[in-house]
């Protein structure tokens, strides 16, 4: 265990951080999670919106890089895309 007053204050903090940025993340994954469920186009397209907002309040938080929230944004956006021109292809 820690004996200085400055470790455990690092102690305390680095908890309450770690239960922060596991909240933000737990987030993301789920509004990313809710557009890879969707059923329809316009459905998509909303919780798309809705999870870049999410992501983009994470990184401005510190929680993930910019970068990351940039990838994983556009990995959503592939996803709507390659799903919904597919099926709407086979469909029409």
């Amino acid at each position: 265990m820690a004996h200085h007053k400055s470790a455990l204050k690092r102690i305390r903090q680095s908890r309450r951080r770690n239960q922060y940025n596991r909240q933000w993340k737990w987030l993301i994954k789920r509004a990313a999670k809710a557009v890879q469920r969707a059923t329809s186009l316009e459905e998509a397209e909303k919780l798309l919106h809705v999870a870049a907002k999410v992501i983009d309040r994470s990184a401005a938080r510190g929680v993930i890089h910019r970068n990351t929230a940039a990838n994983k944004k556009s990995s959503l956006a592939r996803f709507v895309n390659a799903h919904f021109t597919k099926t709407s292809s086979s469909v029409a």
